[in-house]
């Protein structure tokens, strides 16, 4: 704690060069994801599989997977671009402070005088924030959706159920947001420097709740869930449970005067941004791990054939990446990818696979992008 404090207060001084810093964090981390996303776009040009899926996908799967997945690429690098252009912006435009001084104008304004307080103020400020971004991101949204994802034939979204979907999405944060931010900093005001301790604390047992009320009182706002059926999938998925005596009851499928502290939250979080990228890549490379040991496990139990040829399948339905650059996939994959799952198998080609068509036209493994 002693050396978080003298830290502080070597970096608390007016002369301190923040916005150099901040840009600088945030314009490495831009250029380090950009340049794996250059990586990863040769690979996209291939022309042909991975040796362990040649026998699997027919070239036009993989020459239209490629395709697709170019399109991504060059989606995401014009993404990335306006997303790190906003974010300069802000910071040299000074829009965060700007919109803390609107704001807590507004409450004086408008609001009685117990809601003029830092946790209120932070509230309305947060909020603001979200409509912000809202509004900056829903072009690139609405081309994604409905030309990127059309294009592809992945889009089963209407107008209607997009708007539906975004203001579902915003009433929710403006029902989480208020109560989530003023503990979040009631606990900071109220316990000091030791705020970091409760504030894991709290974390921790507001993940609890959402694990627990997300599947019951979220999810069904923007998916349709139903009782799996009665039939072979329902009959084995309960065989297999209770030969592992795995407790299987319900289940389911879909799952600058001020110093503002919500503020400095939101900088810090830029000048984290490389930390945070080591710790996604270590994440990362639990996930994969655990991953293989799952597959592992799904083939002690002799479904190998059956584990295999459904990722292929899925490969297929979903257009996925068949192959990716090492350090890309690193980086951004909290999966294997097929091929590494396959060779993990020590999966023997069999031939093509077939997937069904509905209508002339290849099932979707969701309705929703995955």
């Amino acid at each position: 704690m002693d050396l978080l404090q003298r830290l502080a207060r070597s970096l608390d001084r007016p002369l301190f060069p923040w916005k150099k810093l901040v840009i600088g964090f945030s314009v490495a981390q831009y250029a380090f994801e950009e340049y794996l996303s250059l990586r990863q776009y040769q690979v996209l040009k291939k022309t042909k599989p991975p040796k362990v899926l040649e026998q699997e996908v027919s070239q036009e799967v993989y020459d239209k997977s490629q395709d697709y997945g170019r399109a991504k690429a060059r989606f995401g690098f014009v993404r990335g671009l306006w997303g790190q252009i906003q974010n300069i912006a802000f910071i040299q435009l000074d829009v965060l402070p700007k919109l803390w001084s609107w704001t807590g104008s507004l409450l004086l304004r408008f609001a009685p005088a117990r809601f003029t307080g830092e946790i209120s103020h932070s509230i309305v400020f947060v909020l603001s924030f979200i409509i912000i971004q809202q509004i900056l991101s829903l072009p690139m949204n609405v081309y994604h959706t409905f030309v990127l994802e059309e294009k592809f034939g992945f889009n089963k979204q209407t107008p209607k159920l997009f708007v539906t979907d975004m203001i579902k999405s915003n009433l929710l944060a403006f029902v989480l947001a208020p109560p989530i931010l003023a503990g979040f900093l009631s606990i900071i005001q109220k316990t000091g420097t030791q705020f970091f301790y409760y504030l894991w604390m709290f974390a921790a047992g507001l993940q609890v709740f959402m694990i627990t009320v997300y599947p019951i009182a979220i999810l069904p706002l923007f998916n349709k869930l139903s009782p799996l059926e009665e039939g072979k999938l329902k009959s084995e998925t309960e065989a297999l449970a209770k030969k592992l005596k795995f407790p299987l009851q319900e289940f389911d499928f879909g799952f600058l005067t001020e110093h503002p502290i919500i503020i400095g939250f939101i900088l810090f979080s830029d000048i984290l941004a490389p930390m945070d990228t080591v710790i996604k890549l270590l994440m990362n490379i639990m996930s994969r791990r655990f991953e293989f040991q799952a597959d592992g496990f799904a083939q002690e139990l002799g479904y190998k054939t059956e584990l295999a040829s459904s990722l292929i399948k899925l490969q297929i339905q979903n257009l996925s990446t068949m192959d990716a650059d090492w350090m890309y996939a690193s980086y951004h994959f909290s999966h294997p990818i097929l091929s590494e799952r396959l060779k993990a198998l020590d999966w023997t080609p069999s031939g093509k696979v077939v997937v069904e068509e509905k209508d002339g036209e290849v099932e979707k493994a969701s309705g929703r992008e995955l």
